[in-house]
């Protein structure tokens, strides 16, 4: 009966609930960037690049056959070995966009949770004690 209490208490803090809503949370936020790359961002890229899809570039470590695979997947399919170098491109240069998007949703966040904090607080009223000694202290200075 203790090892479930204990397993509960565990399961109940604070930091793995928060934990938890992060994990969901980032898999969320990861499908959304995701999304931008592939049906915003890549289109207009492409655009700028004439079209070229960078996933479909390769070369064929084997080619003694002559054969020529019109994309990368052709190749794959018919089992000779290639060196996909445009998938790596395409591989990095999503996570220069996605590291980007991550680091502009933190800059945002952190501008929204500066402009949270409140205003110091007001000094507290000085306590009977003290304001019956700055009268005495007033009374000697007047003298």
């Amino acid at each position: 009966m203790s090892f479930l209490k204990e397993f509960k208490e565990f399961a109940m803090k604070g930091n793995v609930m928060d934990l938890a809503v992060g994990v969901i949370i980032g898999a969320a936020f990861g499908k959304i960037v995701t999304s931008l790359v592939e049906n915003i961002l890549m289109p207009i890229i492409g655009v700028f690049t004439g079209g070229v899809n960078f996933t479909d570039k390769f070369i064929l470590l084997n080619d003694s056959k002559g054969t020529d695979f019109p994309s990368l997947a052709k190749a794959k399919e018919a089992g000779a070995p290639a060196f996909a170098y445009g998938a790596f491109i395409q591989s990095v240069f999503d996570f220069i966009i996605i590291a980007f998007c991550i680091f502009l949703l933190v800059k945002f966040m952190n501008r929204l949770s500066r402009s949270k904090t409140e205003a110091p607080a007001a000094p507290p009223e000085p306590t009977t004690q003290e304001k019956l000694l700055m009268e005495i202290r007033d009374t000697l200075k007047s003298k």
